[in-house]
């Protein structure tokens, strides 16, 4: 028995090491978290197969969908829940061209139905144009649907119209996106169904750097600084009227861009707002004070059918002259 040779464990040593977290790492292969994807999907109801969200234009026209909307492949970061994290798990390992179907039960969609969360509320706290069932209405900050309403009580489902569904997705993996520009426009698309114009442009930009101090005492010492000039990678977006009137931009407008500096190659961002002689230039409606280039104030205000000698009369504290109508 002495003459076997020893090998068993150097096998196991083998085996252990090609198992470690660091062999693991190295040895994956395909798309992995953080990584941008370019994702085209179709999701629907497993019960009766209603759509929920689509890229394929051809089966939002079908559904008779989103006629203002824009039907295109998405960008993604994967690890980012921009879609179902089951979604995601099933994409992490696979390549570019690859193709999946992947259910999603109800408590990971939109949640299980709560019937709890259907109450009867006074009829007062709904706007008259609201009353009437299948209407989406906001009652104490909570958004819901109302069921019926009789007399001055009002039924409201609180629960999220896709509730208790089960949810299939249908996806293909379109690319992996790696320049800096479409990686921050599909971020944004992300955010805002909005049209935005973007560029990355190089800039020299001066600022504070603290100084290496010779001092022995460096503890005790007052920092010191010096302006450099540095190259800094910057992501400019003009900011359009939709835009800046945005509730999410105008809140989260320093979460979203330190997102993009995040998540891309990009080292600051800089929004711009341009004003210009455009129907859409600077703020207001189109027709309104079409920028600071002119555009006739009396036709504009006739556009929106407003009375500009009535507006001059109030200002100067007269009574509008109603023989005049």
């Amino acid at each position: 028995m002495t003459g076997e040779p020893e090998e068993t464990n150097a096998g196991s040593d083998a085996e252990t090491e090609a198992e470690s977290p660091e062999a693991t790492e190295q040895n994956r292969t395909g798309l992995q978290e953080d990584d941008f994807v370019r994702l085209a999907y179709t999701a629907r109801t497993v019960e009766d197969g209603s759509l929920v969200d689509t890229t394929d234009e051809e089966v939002a026209e079908e559904e008779g969908v989103g006629e203002d909307q824009t039907f295109e492949p998405r960008v993604i970061v994967l690890g980012s829940e921009h879609i179902f994290p089951g979604v995601e798990e099933d994409i992490i390992g696979k390549e570019v061209g690859d193709s999946g179907s992947v259910t999603i039960p109800s408590e990971e969609a939109f949640g299980e139905y709560d019937q709890e969360e259907v109450r009867t509320v006074s009829a007062e706290k709904i706007p008259e144009d609201d009353r009437y069932p299948g209407a989406q209405v906001q009652i104490d900050q909570q958004q819901g649907y109302l069921e019926t309403i009789i007399g001055g009580r009002a039924r409201v489902d609180f629960n999220h119209p896709l509730a208790g569904e089960d949810i299939e997705y249908e996806y293909e993996i379109v690319e992996q996106v790696e320049d800096d520009l479409e990686r921050a426009e599909g971020l944004m698309g992300m955010f805002f169904d909005i049209d935005l114009d973007m560029e990355i442009q190089t800039d020299e930009v001066e600022e504070q750097q603290p100084v290496e101090s010779e001092d022995e005492d460096e503890d005790e010492a007052e920092p010191e600084y010096e302006t450099v000039t540095v190259e800094k990678k910057s992501l400019y977006i003009e900011s359009t009227p939709q835009l800046a009137m945005n509730q999410q931009w105008m809140f989260q407008k320093q979460q979203i861009a330190q997102q993009l500096i995040d998540q891309t190659g990009i080292d600051r961002v800089v929004v711009q707002e341009i004003i210009d002689d455009s129907p859409m230039g600077g703020m207001g409606m189109p027709g309104m004070m079409g920028g600071a280039g002119g555009g006739d104030i009396e036709e504009a205000l006739d556009d929106v059918d407003v009375d500009a000698d009535e507006i001059v009369e109030e200002i100067e504290g007269e009574e509008p002259d109603e023989s005049a109508e």
